[in-house]
């Protein structure tokens, strides 16, 4: 196995793990397990509030820069 495939698979059962214990103990308990699922697959932003701030302004800057290069005249 190829070392990305290692790497994916941990961020995955990290994920799912998440998951779990979200579905069950966490703040969103009253939800159902697939929003649980999905706070599960982006669990570093999470843990790290100012990470998904990050990620959040480059998608803006990627889309005003696709826009802005690829826009016709």
């Amino acid at each position: 196995m190829k070392t990305s495939h290692i790497v994916i698979i941990v961020y995955l059962v990290i994920g799912l793990l998440f998951a779990i214990y979200g579905n069950f103990w966490g703040d969103y308990d009253y939800k159902g397990f697939a929003y649980n699922l999905g706070r599960g697959l982006v669990w570093p932003t999470i843990i790290f509030p100012s990470l998904g701030k990050v990620i959040g302004g480059i998608v803006i800057i990627a889309i005003v820069g696709y826009i802005t290069l690829f826009s016709k005249k």
